[in-house]
């Protein structure tokens, strides 16, 4: 990874930070961005000497997108790997959410991936370089009370998986990368159905696993160009046996999801 350049989106905290953390650690060049300045900023000087370049970023706004690629090509002139990080959750269930919750989920989780990873390609494509997606088992099995989140990682690993196979004779490396509960932000930020945040996590933050964790098997994985990483023995069992007997992880996943505390489902 060294002198690599690398965008992280969704760096100010969590995944994407610990992200910036373990690549700039390596020598790469990074390029951290986040709507929240003040953080991206208080990440560069707690990584002083390393190269950090923090660019404020809406990823739900094609023009902010636009605009991340062409300030980092301005900085360093070519792109090695995308690391599309930013994401929001939210918890309610279909019936009762507002429908700009789900629009807001798909404009960041899903259209913000599409925008960053349109603008930066040439640059990839020239460099044979990496293309990544943290996605979650929500992608692979829809999550009761999370319709937003889950339509928009399915569609996330849909536009990734296909942008793989269009490729695969120009030598890009594209990763789906899946970690399981994560102890970051994404709980206390999730949306409620009127689209005022949670405001406290549904789970035991302290179980989960950690983001530094996470961020060092996708810095893995992007070494190794893998094509895909499930983090969890329980993601992987999910994902194999929905191949198998979908009823019965349907009625799972929903025992499951229903006894968290002050849960939607009813």
């Amino acid at each position: 990874m060294k002198n690599k350049v690398v965008i992280i989106t969704g760096a100010s905290s969590g995944i994407g930070k610990s992200l910036a953390v373990v690549f700039a650690k390596a020598g790469a060049n990074v390029i951290v961005a986040a709507r929240n300045l003040e953080k991206l900023n208080q990440l560069k000087d707690e990584l002083k000497g390393l190269y950090i370049i923090p660019i404020q970023t809406d990823v739900s706004k094609e023009e902010d997108c636009k605009k991340l690629i062409d300030e980092t090509i301005r900085h360093y002139g070519t792109i090695d790997i995308l690391i599309n990080n930013a994401g929001i959750s939210m918890r309610a269930i279909f019936e009762e959410v507002d429908l700009n919750v789900i629009r807001q989920l798909m404009d960041i989780n899903f259209w913000g991936t599409v925008y960053c990873t349109k603008f930066a390609l040439p640059y990839i494509l020239k460099n044979k370089g990496s293309v990544v997606g943290v996605s979650s088992i929500a992608g692979y099995k829809g999550l009761p009370a999370r319709t937003g989140y889950s339509a928009s990682k399915f569609a996330m690993q849909g536009f990734l998986e296909t942008l793989r196979i269009e490729n695969l004779k120009k030598g890009l490396h594209v990763l789906i990368a899946c970690p399981g509960f994560t102890a970051s932000n994404i709980r206390n930020t999730a949306l409620s159905k009127n689209g005022t945040m949670q405001g406290e996590s549904p789970l035991k933050e302290e179980k989960l696993m950690t983001s530094e964790e996470v961020a060092k098997q996708i810095f893995k994985a992007i070494i190794k160009r893998k094509d895909r990483i499930i983090m969890t023995t329980q993601g992987k069992l999910v994902v194999l046996l929905n191949k198998f007997f979908p009823k019965l992880i349907d009625k799972m996943v929903y025992n499951h999801m229903a006894k968290e505390p002050n849960t939607p489902l009813k």
